[in-house]
């Protein structure tokens, strides 16, 4: 085994100033993401929008970021993080900007878009600088840290963007949210660095190659993004993600509610009871992405230190989902609650640091944005298939199962359809494979 590469005391500065940058951005873009709900029926009453009108506006976020996912991820890659993450961060800063000076639907339902989609470089970018910045062994618990910014915004969100309306009403707070995303976006252009915007040694380059599959690092063309949907790995991470953000979106949508209506629990209760959950899944995030590298450490290889964590926690989720849909103490739901959202940020950030080793570099915030695109498919249907079913049924148990049945298969993908990691090698036979009007690459699905 060849002597593990150590960072720098200049790259471990590098690597905390990117995580610190990466957490605060994500725990605004979790905050601006739930300003909306918090100030519902203010909104309503003042605009004179009705609740089907506040389901189109909550759905034009997801749709507009699931779909952004699908290019974000590419233009990070060729671009770079500092530009495309500043550019994000300006325009859903923007976009809350406005949101705060709408004064009708159409103009709301225009805000929200664009905020899906200048949130949709978040993510992607957090994988790319996680791949640029940390050696293989030191990747995933370097993605449950940026990863853990979505459970802990969700966390504070709800306390804080409370506490700005009642002090300065729902429009102020819309501006405040946006001024902040606006002063990060500055933050980010002006500490964040692209490797080749700083002057390596060799040594330091070593750190952060070593263990990386052979190929060289430039920049992804639309066919190196288009090919990767030729292999099973990648449908395999979208198809796993999906039952990950479907189960997350479950939870992140309707806890409250559920707590209130199938549980009975006052509304002043339910505010604590809901935060518990997702406290849980910020440490969730973590030990994700710590148990990766504990298995990396320890010879097991990438992909499987990666897959196997996320399979087993997504089954954990599903089998925690059901329990808590059917237990009689409420106390005991919130418990089950509590250890699905662990395991589901498990799943999450287990995930995202699939990205760092299932691709040649130069892909690597484009797998990240196309399985993120999967699973806000899934998130974007949850709210609305969960609310469906409790409508028709009058319980969120069939809700819940159903959500549970998702993870099962999902975390089935995992388990069977990502296999082997995609090199710069099965790229190249594919593209080639392509011009020969061959049949494609040996791993199509």
């Amino acid at each position: 085994m060849p002597e593990m590469e150590l960072a720098t005391p200049r790259l471990k500065s590098i690597q905390r100033v990117a995580l610190a940058l990466l957490v605060v951005a994500g725990v605004v873009n979790y905050i601006d993401r739930a300003t909306l709900a918090v100030a519902n029926p203010l909104i309503r009453e003042e605009l004179g929008l009705s609740i089907a009108d506040m389901g189109y506006l909550l759905s034009a976020f997801l749709w507009a970021y699931a779909f952004s996912q699908l290019p974000t991820g590419a233009m990070v890659d060729r671009l770079g993080p500092r530009l495309l993450l500043t550019m994000g961060l300006s325009l859903w800063s923007f976009a809350q900007l406005i949101g705060g000076l709408v004064q009708n639907f159409g103009q709301f339902f225009g805000a929200r878009v664009l905020l899906g989609i200048g949130e949709a470089p978040q993510f992607p970018t957090g994988a790319r600088v996680v791949r640029d910045w940390f050696n293989q062994r030191d990747r995933g618990l370097a993605t449950g840290v940026f990863n853990c910014a979505s459970s802990l915004g969700t966390a504070i969100a709800v306390p804080l963007l409370t506490y700005l309306m009642l002090t300065f009403g729902w429009r102020v707070m819309f501006v405040i949210m946006g001024i902040a995303g606006l002063v990060v976006a500055a933050c980010w252009y002006a500490l964040y660095r692209n490797p080749e915007q700083v002057a390596l040694t060799t040594h330091e380059n070593a750190y952060r190659t070593q263990g990386d599959p052979p190929g060289q690092r430039t920049k992804v063309t639309f066919r190196d993004w288009s090919l990767l949907f030729r292999f099973r790995t990648t449908w395999g991470m979208i198809f796993g993600y999906f039952g990950c953000i479907y189960l997350t979106w479950i939870y992140t949508a309707w806890l409250p509610g559920y707590l209130e209506i199938e549980r009975h629990m006052s509304v002043k209760y339910t505010g604590w009871a809901a935060a518990v959950p997702f406290a849980c899944g910020v440490v969730g995030g973590v030990v994700g992405g710590y148990i990766a590298d504990i298995l990396v450490r320890r010879g097991v290889e990438p992909l499987r230190s990666r897959r196997y964590p996320a399979a087993i926690s997504l089954l954990g989720t599903a089998a925690c989902t059901v329990a808590a849909a059917y237990v009689e103490s409420n106390a005991l739901a919130i418990a089950f609650i509590s250890i699905s959202l662990f395991l589901v940020y498990v799943t999450s950030t287990c995930a995202w640091a699939l990205s760092s080793v299932a691709v040649p570099t130069n892909c690597t915030a484009s797998i990240g944005s196309v399985q993120n695109f999967g699973g806000y498919l899934g998130g974007a249907l949850a709210p609305t298939v969960t609310g469906l079913i409790v409508q028709k049924t009058g319980s969120f148990v069939p809700a819940l199962v159903v959500g549970a049945l998702i993870g099962v298969v999902s975390a089935g993908c995992y388990l069977f359809i990502v296999d082997q990691p995609i090199t710069a090698a099965d790229m190249d036979a594919a593209s080639d494979a392509i011009d020969s009007l061959g049949v494609g690459a040996n791993r199509e699905p």
